[in-house]
């Protein structure tokens, strides 16, 4: 065990050196990294800081008018809510007056058609299927008449004037003339 001893202490020097190596790296590395954070951080204390407070002065001198324009939105929304409901009412209320004065127009109009044209069918039977009758009884009797005074009448003056006679014949739609004495 004797010639051992000096190797495990050896072993243990070079294990403790190896910490000491370790630790000292650590210690380097640390340095370093804390030189880069302070760095950082002077930066930031130089750069972000005074935006960030300029941001806090401006968001405190803002924030006044900030509730200004949201409570006016809030009242302007509930006037403007108030007024679009009043105006549905409105309308509303227009076109059922609207829909009640059409049907009514309509049932006017259809009386009112319906009284014209009873009264043309009464204005056809009692007014111009009597007068059409007399029209026809006068013209038949006309041209009887005519037949009966005309022919006599018609022979003499062509004869006195040497112009041939024209007379009538009714047929059942219209008088033809007839040159014949």
């Amino acid at each position: 065990m004797d010639k051992l001893t000096p190797v495990f202490i050896f072993l243990t020097g070079l294990a403790v050196m190896l910490q000491a190596g370790i630790l000292l790296a650590m210690y380097l590395a640390m340095r370093k990294s804390t030189m880069l954070m302070e760095n950082l951080a002077t930066e930031v204390k130089t750069k972000v800081l005074p935006t960030i407070l300029e941001a806090e002065s401006l968001m405190t001198s803002i924030r006044p008018k900030i509730e200004v324009i949201t409570e006016n939105l809030q009242d302007s929304t509930t006037v403007l809510r108030d007024q679009v409901e009043r105006m549905d009412a409105t309308v509303k209320d227009a076109v059922d007056r609207g829909r009640l004065q059409i049907i009514r127009a309509d049932e006017l109009l259809t009386r009112t058609l319906d009284r014209v044209e009873q009264t043309s069918d009464m204005v056809h039977e009692t007014v111009i299927s009597p007068v059409r009758q007399l029209s026809g009884l006068i013209h038949g009797l006309t041209v009887g008449l005519e037949f009966l005074f005309g022919a006599a009448a018609a022979k003499t003056a062509a004869a006195k004037s040497g112009v041939p006679c024209l007379r009538t014949r009714c047929s059942s739609r219209k008088a033809l003339p007839i040159f014949d004495c």
